[in-house]
């Protein structure tokens, strides 16, 4: 799961454009304005690319506005390209959360903690590395999308009105989240994932409690996604113990946490509870890593009295790991054009 951001900057170009996915969009938009602004305030001002307008190409390879992160993914790569283009060094977490709060994590890969920082600015809030990438190997990512089309409540938009009608979350800001964060880096740093899951599943559920504390409520889960969670917690009590742990974002699909040595059985579980349509191939259908393909234990049935879902009711599954953040595909001075127009080499 990744964006792929082109950015060319060329005395040619008579006026910024932006494309998303293979669609032009407005370059007016408050938040690119935003992340640009904030990038060309550090760079030096003589630099030739300065003075350039700018075209910029994003593609993400997941679903984009559908609760999966897409714009943390964006802005990040974004901002990281902008840096090379300008030759800015040092801290750029703080700008990309400019874009998208959560942008700032996806700055760094691995394992990331997003500070809430002090100052009235802002600038403060910042991200930084707990651990890399490869720090915990046996981590394993299973997204089950049940939705892919855009959300109808933007992450956005749904937290202003959330800071603005919702008690419960004060109650969150003041009592839960620097305790519930501590707990978490150190589950991490620990590798302990029977404390990771469990705090994963209760931080997911808290945020959409507060989400439907909100007025008027912002609704992401729906019926599949409460038959997922249910399906998780059925699996562990079978297991006796935390061995998957689910958490939904601002949207119905399923980021599923889960180690190495549990994927076999428990896919063998989704793709019997979840059937996959016969219609579809099954390339399209298991995206990401290559899935085992494990014969489903006949007593985990009988136990769980698993009855399976229409088909369908899945629209794909994306199998990936912890990732390891942005990284320049090329040197960043072959997208500076010369007044001839050909790249420079």
């Amino acid at each position: 799961m990744c964006a792929k951001t082109t950015i060319m900057a060329s005395p040619l170009l008579k006026e910024n454009k932006f494309w998303l996915n293979g669609r032009e969009q407005t370059f007016d938009s408050p938040r690119l304005s935003n992340c640009i602004k904030a990038i060309r305030a550090r760079c030096d001002e003589t630099l030739p690319q300065f003075n350039w307008k700018i075209s910029i190409c994003s593609e993400n390879n997941f679903p984009t506005a559908a609760g999966l992160a897409s714009s943390a993914a964006g802005y990040a790569c974004l901002v990281h390209a902008l840096a090379q283009l300008y030759e800015i060094k040092g801290e750029i977490s703080d700008i990309a959360r400019q874009g998208s709060g959560s942008a700032c994590r996806s700055i760094y890969g691995g394992w990331v903690q997003w500070h809430k920082g002090d100052l009235p600015t802002g600038a403060d809030s910042i991200a930084t590395q707990i651990a890399p990438a490869d720090h915990w190997p046996e981590m394993r990512i299973i997204v089950l999308v049940v939705n892919d089309c855009r959300k109808k409540y933007s992450s956005t938009s749904g937290m202003k009105t959330t800071t603005e009608t919702s008690t419960l979350v004060k109650f969150r800001a003041e009592s839960v989240v620097n305790q519930r964060a501590k707990a978490m880096k150190k589950a991490i740093e620990d590798k302990d994932y029977e404390s990771f899951a469990e705090i994963t599943m209760k931080d997911s559920n808290q945020m959409h409690a507060i989400c439907l504390d909100t007025f008027p409520p912002c609704v992401y889960m729906n019926d599949t996604s409460h038959a997922i969670a249910n399906l998780v917690h059925s699996y562990n009590e079978y297991k006796k113990g935390q061995k998957v742990a689910y958490t939904f974002d601002a949207g119905p699909n399923a980021c599923i946490y889960l180690l190495q040595s549990e994927v076999e059985q428990f896919i063998s579980v989704v793709n019997h509870v979840f059937p996959k349509p016969a219609d579809i191939d099954a390339v399209e259908y298991y995206r990401g890593l290559t899935l085992p393909n494990k014969q489903l234990d006949k007593k985990i049935v009988d136990d769980l009295n698993l009855t399976p879902h229409d088909t369908g009711v899945l629209k794909y599954i994306i199998y990936t790991k912890v990732g390891g953040g942005p990284q320049v595909l090329g040197d960043p001075s072959e997208h500076l054009l010369q007044d001839n127009g050909l790249p420079k080499q």
